[in-house]
């Protein structure tokens, strides 16, 4: 049994959860007026008397849909639109369709959402919620936003690069526009003086926030497997606590995965003692939108549901029923190394602000209790206050293109809250030039701005740019534009896994995963009416279905580009080294070959590389590769990888290697 003890916050003492359990009131009270409700009359006021105001509101506080409410409400007669930022399409999704029900509305009337590759808004939407990328494209076709008098940043204090890049841009396009264009910057947890400085000294309101108080308790001694202390304080919630859902941060699909078969063999026997249903429902980025809805559903009577999330749970979106709250103190966390171009995704310490947010999640509805998987003097000693942003760390190579396309002649000046470190800034312009998207004047081509108008990777727009076969392409980039189309069972059976893999070899192309990705997509359109087609070539059929999402709507653009896309192509006889030496032309800087010691060096800085155990070329050593990314973790691997031949490179790109030496050494 573990032990946890009660934060000297409150009040300090040791107990094991069956002593808790006094402490965890049963009476299901009713739901106050939302905090924000008693501000609403000053926050329209405020907006309505500043260009932009700094709006703080703590987690419960009900700022994120009901500001939105209060700006529509103070402008009947007004015919532009209100547009609010997210981080997360789940949560821009949620939203739109928690304030269409609360005012009446059908999503795509007069609320509507856009996220990437998936537009729900129509003539007559007023209030649109929208990821931060899609504003950014809405500020690259329509420089001014002149169909918006509003736009609300909300969740600011997460810094993603496309947020601090908005940051700079709405700052300056209500600086040029005569009317009154209005910014609402929202958060729970910001460093509100800083933004207020930044725009121009702008108001700063607060308002009180979580309606229930949380209990946090921490352990005693540091937890050294994480997923298991969080499985075994998940199951002693569900045999010793009253009734409420449990909301578990853990780091990433593949321990959700294998937390979820553990929890769903355990509900069958929980169910046999007479404990109640247990409802697992797991939530994480690459999940479809219509599995993600899953965790929104009322959990049945008699039954506890249990959502294991990512730190995609960790704001905005708000899940009824949680009181409990398990916290790894743990999260997936994204950089980037400029000098050698590798991006890494590491497993580590979250902030005190992200360990507040999700404690906070247990206070929504009703008293809540908040377990964190890790000691007191963790919390106060060890984590820092804030995450540090995302451009400080990240690849800003698509933000350099789109401020290239939005006529910023310098990034390099642009005014960033915190300004990137330069070295970032200048891998990304020295990538544009080799893709040849800028000049050596640094100025945008023709290619260049083509590019901009997708919403790809760079690398991925040269590639369909230069294609002689787009709409080939156009399959190859969508099916690189979704996390996985190959599902793989969550379960611990070595023979399932091994027939798993036996099937997924039908697909497998000797030239690596980029053909075998077409192999399977192309498998998928023939049997595609066959309902057990998916699940008898473990394909995941949710992602198949956004692959053909995001086609239709990249074919769309390159028409309107003036690209020739053939809908007759023959998907039966492709042309592979066609295909592999388009992707090249994208990805010639993300090569790699072959070392005595089984390992690749890379071409451009000569970093050891190896060859992720996802791809159908593990096991196999080709002499020369391309590869989509490269991702560290335990070593430093290459993804999606396909064999090319040494001289397509100086082919692809004569501009970037005019005389290379291939052999044993790379020069």
């Amino acid at each position: 049994m573990m032990n946890y003890y009660l934060s000297s916050e409150i009040n300090i003492f040791i107990f094991n959860w069956k002593d808790g359990l006094a402490m965890a009131k049963t009476q299901q009270k009713t739901k106050p007026k939302l905090p924000i409700h008693s501000a609403k009359n000053t926050i329209i006021s405020e907006i309505q008397n500043n260009k932009s105001i700094i709006l703080v509101g703590e987690t419960g506080s009900g700022k994120t849909t009901q500001v939105p409410q209060f700006i529509y409400e103070s402008q009947p007669k007004s015919n532009k639109k209100i547009c609010i930022t997210q981080p997360r399409r789940v949560a821009a999704i949620s939203l739109a369709n928690r304030v269409a029900e609360e005012m009446g509305e059908k999503v795509g009337g007069k609320v509507g959402y856009t996220i990437r590759f998936e537009d729900v808004t129509s003539s007559d939407t007023r209030l649109q919620f929208m990821t931060d990328g899609m504003l950014l494209r809405a500020i690259l076709a329509d420089p001014m936003l002149s169909q918006y008098s509003h736009v609300v940043l909300d969740e600011a204090h997460e810094r993603t690069v496309r947020g601090d890049v908005l940051f700079g841009l709405v700052k300056n396009i209500q600086e040029k526009r005569k009317d009154d264009f209005k910014i609402v910057i929202m958060s729970a947890t910001i460093n509100a003086e800083k933004f207020s400085k930044y725009f121009d000294d702008a108001k700063i309101l607060y308002v009180a926030g979580r309606m229930y108080p949380v209990e946090i308790n921490y352990t005693e001694e540091p937890t050294h497997n994480y997923l298991n202390a969080a499985l075994v304080t998940i199951l002693q919630i569900h045999e010793e606590m009253p009734p409420g859902d449990v909301l578990v941060f853990l780091t990433g699909q593949e321990d959700i995965v294998s937390a979820q078969t553990i929890l769903e063999n355990h509900a069958k026997h929980a169910e046999e003692r007479g404990l109640g249903k247990l409802f697992v429902c797991p939530i994480y980025s690459s999940m479809p939108t219509s599995a993600q809805n899953l965790v929104f559903k009322k959990t049945p009577e008699g039954s506890r549901k249990i959502v294991l999330a990512t730190n995609i749970a960790e704001t905005s979106i708000t899940i009824p029923g949680i009181r409990y709250v398990v916290d790894s103190g743990l999260a997936k966390i994204r950089g980037f190394h400029p000098k050698l171009g590798i991006e890494s995704l590491l497993t580590q310490q979250i902030s005190r602000a992200s360990a507040r947010q999700r404690s906070g999640r247990a206070g929504r509805m009703r008293e809540g209790i908040c377990f964190r998987l890790y000691p007191e003097n963790v919390f106060f000693d060890l984590l820092e206050e804030e995450t540090t942003p995302e451009i400080m760390r990240c690849s800003v190579t698509e933000i350099v293109l789109l401020l290239k396309a939005m006529k910023v002649d310098d990034p390099l000046t642009f005014d960033f809250i915190d300004r990137p470190p330069l070295d970032s800034m200048k891998k990304a312009l020295k990538e544009l030039y080799a893709l040849s998207a800028l000049d050596d004047k640094g100025n945008l081509t023709k290619l260049g701005e083509k590019m901009s108008k997708f919403p790809l990777d760079a690398k991925l727009a040269k590639v369909l740019l230069t294609s002689t076969d787009v709409s080939i392409i156009i399959d190859v980039v969508s099916l690189l534009s979704v996390e996985n189309i190959f599902f793989t069972p969550s379960t611990r059976d070595e023979h399932l896994k091994e027939k798993v893999l036996a099937n997924r070899a039908i697909f497998a192309s000797p030239t690596g995963d980029h053909i075998t990705l077409l192999n399977a997509f192309y498998s998928y359109l023939k049997n595609r009416k066959d309902p057990n087609w998916c699940e008898m070539n473990c394909i995941n059929k949710k992602s198949m279905d956004q692959v053909l999402k995001i086609r239709k709507q990249l074919v769309d653009i390159s028409k309107r580009l003036g690209l020739e896309v053939s809908e007759n192509s023959d998907r039966n006889s492709i042309d592979k080294e066609s295909i592999l030496k388009c992707f090249l032309a994208g990805f010639f800087n993300n090569t790699a070959f072959l070392q005595a010691d089984g390992s690749y060096s890379t071409l451009m800085n000569n970093t050891t590389v190896f060859i992720h155990p996802s791809s159908v070329l593990v096991g196999k050593k080709p002499a020369c590769v391309t590869f989509n990314e490269l991702v560290l973790t335990s070593k430093c691997y290459m993804r999606g990888i396909s064999v090319i031949e040494p001289d397509w490179i100086t082919q692809v790109a004569p501009h970037v290697f005019s005389r290379i030496r291939f052999g044993s050494s790379v020069n």
